[in-house]
């Protein structure tokens, strides 16, 4: 990652600026704003030293059978970047990107100044201090920033530039299967704030007797789950509009005036008619249903779109039939739930139904509104395992019962 303070690098897991607070509390250096500032050769020294800490780090992380890792840091200066691919080039199975993250959006930078003020550099400080602090700290990262740009097209390094989150995107020399998949990511990925509901559909008649597949219809149950499922979802998405309305409302008027003390009566219930009004629009901005074309699903909502989970020659068994029938087939399935493909006809294993998930969660990012997906049991967990970062040997294990 390549950029200034408060960019949105950080959704990461190589974060050098967690190295750094370590660090800081072993040394007891000072990690004011000073310690950033370009002509403080201590400080520089530090970083760069915690900086290639992390990227070693990494490259063992890679070579125990990681795929895609991401060095988090400013890495702002050429020097900087010229350090961690002079270690690079001497690891020829790691292929570099340059992600560079450039926002000038005025609105978004004030958020994330403000986001910083939370993490662990300021969450016990004072708000007006550490604010303050913050803002010498990505002054002093400013007067020694170099884009990337020249230096690395010389050199053939391939890179992308990121602006103000991805409505323009400048790439060079990208090669290779992740890159592109990198890039394509990227390219669809947005930070708007929304709500995505995942839930299995409502009781079948084949859920009664256990059989798996089929396209039988809802039980009574089913169909109550249908009617307490959009009661749900319509008391969360008035709770969430009335949440971010507060936070926006708030941000703007932080952004007029940080230090407005806004807790006058008369203030406050002109600030309740305006989250009032704008939680309503929100409210009642888009929201996408997506379900299965199978006819359970599509009874518990009207929509369309991935479909059920493939298991063709074994459709309409139950797993205690599987079992008794075709007793290899079963154990298999025991063994490696992950790999293993039911036989005949478009038989899927769960790698495949992964594969062809992709496109949806790509779509699934892209979207800026909420959304619900009425889906079933395979295609449930793989989307949970994707949310909630569980490992794919994991994913196959999750409990998702019924009315999940």
């Amino acid at each position: 990652m390549v950029g200034l303070p408060a960019r949105g690098k950080s959704y990461i897991v190589f974060n050098v600026g967690n190295a750094r607070r370590v660090n800081e509390t072993s040394q007891h250096h000072d990690q004011s704003a000073q310690f950033f500032n370009p002509d403080n050769k201590d400080g520089a020294k530090i970083r760069d030293e915690l900086a290639m800490m992390v990227l070693d780090q990494l490259i063992d992380w890679l070579k125990s059978g990681g795929r895609v890792a991401i060095h988090d840091a400013t890495n702002s200066t050429i020097q900087r970047r010229k350090l961690l691919i002079d270690r690079l080039s001497r690891e020829p199975e790691i292929k570099v990107l340059l992600l560079e993250s450039v926002c000038t959006d005025k609105k978004v930078l004030e958020r994330n100044f403000r986001l910083k003020l939370s993490g662990p550099d300021y969450k016990d400080k004072d708000p007006a201090v550490a604010l303050s602090d913050f803002r010498h700290r990505v002054a002093n990262y400013e007067r020694a920033y170099e884009t990337v740009g020249d230096w690395e097209e010389e050199n053939d390094i391939q890179y992308c530039k990121l602006v103000n989150v991805g409505k323009k995107v400048i790439a060079f020399n990208i090669s290779g299967y992740l890159s592109g998949q990198c890039i394509f990511y990227l390219m669809n990925f947005n930070l708007a704030e929304r709500q995505i509901f995942v839930t299995r559909h409502g009781e079948s008649e084949d859920n009664l007797t256990g059989r798996i597949g089929g396209d039988a219809a809802l039980t009574e149950k089913g169909r109550k789950f249908s009617r307490a499922l959009a009661r749900f979802v319509k008391s969360r998405r008035i709770s969430f509009a009335l949440d971010l309305a507060k936070r926006k409302i708030k941000e703007e008027e932080e952004a007029k005036d940080p230090m407005k003390d806004s807790d006058e009566e008369e203030e406050e219930r002109d600030e309740g008619k305006r989250v009032k009004e704008r939680a309503e629009s929100i409210s009642n901005s888009q929201f996408t249903i997506w379900t299965s074309m199978l006819k359970r699903s599509m009874q518990t909502a009207e929509s369309f779109d991935p479909d059920e989970y493939d298991i063709k020659s074994r459709e309409g068994m139950t797993y205690e039939e599987i079992k008794q029938s075709h007793p290899q087939e079963f154990e298999a399935r025991q063994k490696n739930k992950l790999f293993y493909r039911y036989p005949g006809m478009g038989g899927e294993s769960y790698i495949d139904v992964i594969h062809r998930l992709q496109s949806m969660i790509i779509e699934l990012e892209r979207m800026s509104q909420s959304c619900l997906i009425i889906t079933h049991r395979v295609v449930l967990r793989i989307l949970l395992g994707y949310l909630l970062e569980w490992s794919q040997t994991q994913m196959p294990h999750m409990l998702v019962p019924i009315h999940t």
